[in-house]
């Protein structure tokens, strides 16, 4: 019986890797040249090989499959809260700290140089570094969207740190050096470093000001921390924020994973969370027992002082979302390219095309409003970066799971199984929408900024406002005015907002293929609530070439 083979394997399409991921997507690359960061095209188009490429495919595929293991104890009994990682995560760790995704915002600015007009940076000689920083964050969300926590908050913590400028002066050039050290040692012995935060307690959740966790002063700046920690991603970073309370009120504090006397600080990992995805990243469960931190800022103001750090890893939520929403969109355009059904391939069957076209033009949408939030930032439009943070980051990452489970679905049963990146693309999707405030409270912060904040709703307006003429639909939608902002329609005016503003860029800046369609289902009557309900007339063709990546050969 042995030498017969079964079967042939046909009709399936080659695999997804070998391709530039910034080469081959045409509306990244408008958007870098939109918002003036042409001049880091060599750096997007070097990382964007990067994250195509087999190998990293496979070094994701394999943080993720073997997940982080917590060792709370050398084999002598002595307690060391440590996190063991696969290779794979350390190579990927390595490999998106040198494309600065961490830095890149930041490292071209003059030390310490913010000021009252520009209060999240600006940088001199590149002025849309963030933007260019933002690009890297979209594409390495379609290399392993693990690695790309620690280095939001890396990148987000500069917020946070400027409040404290002895302390950002202390660490600045070790946490925004392009290198890789994952040694567990105090900060001053190694060479680059990491940061994370940890907020969310049992009781509270996103309501900070439940936090029970209390700070005892001991001299100077510096206190001692007991409490607990019910998410602390990334627990094993060099330097974390927190909140605890003391009498002051919520302040904020800076700690050292490890002292610096050698010793881990008074921090506890308790357990690893089973987490649904996102699993190459550790998410722990922590105690403080007397941990060794500094003041950061004002006494009785951390809360404020951390949520300037939490504006900046919403943007990241909306760009690792976006990336994602690009990641799936592309893999099921691969799929049907090569797949045949009923002696067609599968991109060629009008109502799969339709699909397609939706899923491309949802991508689409969502990149560009994540990568306007980031070019707020230096544009120096503090108020509109105010209102567009909390909203590309409730509507993208809302977007994201339903862009991921359509997909899926176009690669039929293979796509639901783990060896699939689809299937690691659907679990990933919602965790986006849970960070730095779920739903609810997003849409929450949306509401106060209208109501409380003028100039950042008339910043927004006016951006939207930019497209006047352009469509019929988003004139009407101009022409009428929203309801009154209250809790009970929160989510209505983050969508609409979203969907206005996204109509808006799309209009000024992507073909008109695109613009047309997604103003005509989106902002029009509609033709349904699931993808592919394009009616007739729309420019499937073309939107679908502008979508898809060509591999190599």
């Amino acid at each position: 019986m042995s030498g017969y083979a079964t079967h042939d394997v046909l009709n399936q399409p080659p695999e997804f890797t070998g391709f530039n991921a910034y080469l081959g997507d045409a509306a990244l690359r408008d958007a870098v040249g939109v918002f003036g960061a042409a001049w880091a095209e060599g750096r997007l188009e070097a990382c964007g090989a990067r994250v195509g490429a087999a190998h990293v495919q496979a070094l994701a595929r394999e943080a993720n499959r073997r997940v982080p293991e917590l060792r709370t104890h050398d084999r002598f009994g002595n307690r060391i809260d440590q996190v063991e990682f696969h290779p794979a995560w350390h190579a990927l760790m390595g490999m998106i700290r040198a494309d600065e995704v961490h830095a890149l915002g930041w490292t071209a600015e003059r030390p310490l140089g913010w000021t009252a007009e520009r209060p999240l940076g600006w940088t001199a000689e590149r002025p849309a570094a963030h933007t260019a920083r933002a690009a890297l964050s979209y594409l390495w969300s379609q290399g392993e969207a693990g690695v790309g926590c620690p280095a939001a908050m890396t990148f987000a913590s500069m917020a946070a740190l400027r409040h404290a400028p002895q302390l950002l002066e202390k660490f600045r050039s070790k946490i925004l050096s392009p290198g890789y050290d994952a040694a567990p040692v105090p900060p001053a012995q190694k060479t680059a470093l990491t940061v994370a935060m940890a907020m969310t307690e049992k009781q509270g959740g996103s309501d900070l000001r439940q936090t029970q966790t209390s700070a005892v002063p001991v001299g100077g700046r510096k206190y001692l921390l007991t409490g607990h920690k019910w998410f602390f991603s990334v627990p094993t970073s060099d330097l974390f924020l927190t909140l605890a309370r003391n009498d002051a009120g919520i302040s904020c504090f800076l700690a050292q994973g490890w002292r610096d006397d050698g010793s881990r600080n008074f921090l506890l990992l308790q357990r690893l969370k089973d987490k649904c995805g996102n699993r190459s990243n550790a998410s722990s469960e922590v105690e403080f027992r007397g941990l060794e931190a500094e003041l950061v800022g004002q006494e009785g103001r951390g809360i404020a002082t951390i949520l300037e750090m939490a504006q900046l890893t919403r943007l990241e939520c909306a760009l690792g979302s976006a990336g994602l929403m690009r990641q799936a969109a592309s893999l099921a355009i691969h799929h049907a390219g090569h797949r045949t059904a009923f002696q067609r391939r599968l991109i060629d069957q009008p109502l799969m095309a339709n699909v397609l076209a939706d899923l491309a033009i949802e991508a689409e949408a969502a990149m560009w409003l994540a990568m306007r939030t980031a070019a707020a930032l230096d544009a120096g439009e503090a108020a509109l970066f105010r209102i567009l943070a909390p909203i590309a980051k409730y509507w993208i990452c809302k977007r994201a799971p339903a862009v991921a489970a359509e997909a899926l679905e176009c690669h039929g049963g293979n796509g639901f199984v783990e060896e699939h990146v689809a299937a690691r693309l659907y679990r990933d999707a919602p965790v986006n929408g849970l960070w730095e405030g779920s739903g609810n409270v997003i849409c929450l912060d949306v509401i106060r900024a209208l109501t409380r904040e003028p100039e950042a709703a008339a910043a927004l307006r006016a951006e939207i406002a930019l497209a006047a003429g352009g469509h019929k639909a988003l004139d009407d939608w101009l022409a009428a005015p929203l309801p009154e902002p209250t809790e009970g329609n929160a989510r209505y005016l983050a969508q609409q907002l979203a969907v206005a503003l996204s109509a808006s860029l799309l209009l000024r800046h992507a073909p008109p293929a695109v613009a047309e369609a997604f103003c005509a289902t989106r902002l029009g009557q509609g033709n349904g609530y699931a993808f592919g309900t394009h009616p007739a007339g729309v420019a499937v063709e073309g939107i679908l070439q502008r979508a898809a990546v060509q591999l190599p050969g």
